[in-house]
């Protein structure tokens, strides 16, 4: 997965790339993109490898995207370059300025900075489908792609993002490949200063975001950033201190995870212990196929362990023994947590 970050300038958006991947590059416009992959954080597989003792442990990872911006003004429209970048992302996360910035006129407004930026990806879209429109019209293309682009471009005209489109309205399957910015998953980061690092989302802010089809939480990005570079045992003790639970990076993964309603299942042995990261609902023939082709094209089975099933017995020949081995056909789908083992044949 690709999470592409954005920011009017001054909003902190490096410094919170830095204290989601842990690295640190430069703060301040370069022009360049700046890329980081992160592990997903999981207990479970960390459990897992724990028992296994595997030559190799995959996490399911994230890769994060810096998106540059401009450089000298408070608030610009979307260059194109930009807008390049984010069209490639699969999700996009807003930050937004929340703490005085000497370096800026203007007070920190939130709510003003969501409102332009939302403003700058309709008019994007509207370009985009518009154009498409008018070659469908003069193509006398199927009915059903003419009606789906006429139903977003009506919500686009009233503000509305293609994500709020619910699926009973329009076939999704026209849209792939156009890279619309309004379908894409929104969260906001709001960036505050450190005093109110651990403080609520504004009411305000919160209803608007679910209106948007988005979710967001909180964070002080120049705190974070320094105790990302920090031992993982530090950094807990410091996230306490600031009156938090888990990181920033541990907050984003939650909220990414609950707007796409993604989950994990796992694969076990001693070669390697692995995370895989699916859509709740998939079925167990496609979950084989994220496995390798092969797995799918040739399923016959799939043994399933629920991961607290597994713990209670502490191996798999225990779980066979007590009977809990769950023997699934393609249909199944596939719950958060399974240990899933694919039989097949070619």
């Amino acid at each position: 997965m690709k999470i592409g970050l954005v920011g009017f300038a001054g909003s902190g958006k490096t410094t919170v790339f830095n204290a989601i991947t842990g690295l640190d590059v430069p703060v301040g416009f370069s022009g360049e993109v700046r890329l980081g992959t992160v592990k997903v954080p999981d207990q479970r597989i960390d459990q897992l490898s724990r028992i296994f003792l595997p030559q190799k442990t995959t996490y399911a990872d994230i890769s994060f995207c810096d998106i540059p911006g401009e450089h000298g003004a408070e608030k610009v429209g979307l260059s194109p370059g930009t807008l390049q970048h984010i069209q490639h992302q699969d999700a996009i996360c807003l930050v937004l300025r929340d703490f005085p910035n000497p370096a800026l006129e203007s007070d920190p407004n939130p709510m003003e900075d969501l409102d332009a930026f939302h403003t700058e990806c309709i008019f994007a879209d509207l370009t985009t489908v518009e154009k498409r429109l008018d070659r469908l019209r003069k193509e006398r293309a199927d009915i059903q792609e003419i009606t789906t682009f006429e139903i977003i471009k009506e919500a686009l005209e009233r503000g509305h993002p293609i994500r709020s489109v619910s699926e009973d309205k329009i076939s999704r399957v026209y849209l792939r490949g156009f890279n619309l910015l309004t379908d894409k998953i929104l969260i906001v980061a709001l960036n505050r200063d450190e005093g109110r690092a651990n403080s609520s989302m504004p009411a305000h802010l919160k209803a608007h975001l679910s209106d948007l089809g988005a979710a967001g939480f909180l964070l002080s990005a120049s705190v974070e950033a320094e105790i990302a570079g920090l031992d993982v045992e530090d950094q807990t003790i410091f996230i306490r201190d600031l009156g938090l639970e888990e990181p920033v990076l541990a907050r984003l993964i939650k909220t990414t995870y609950s707007l796409l309603d993604l989950i994990s299942f796992f694969t076990v042995g001693e070669d390697e212990v692995r995370a895989w990261t699916i859509t709740r609902g998939t079925k167990a023939r496609a979950a084989a196929g994220r496995i390798h082709s092969d797995l799918e094209r040739g399923f016959i089975r799939a043994e399933i362990i629920p991961y607290d099933i597994f713990m209670e017995y502490g191996s798999e020949q225990a779980v066979k023994d007590a009977g809990c081995l769950q023997v699934e056909g393609k249909e199944y789908l596939v719950a958060d947590g399974d240990i899933m083992n694919v039989r097949f044949n070619l």
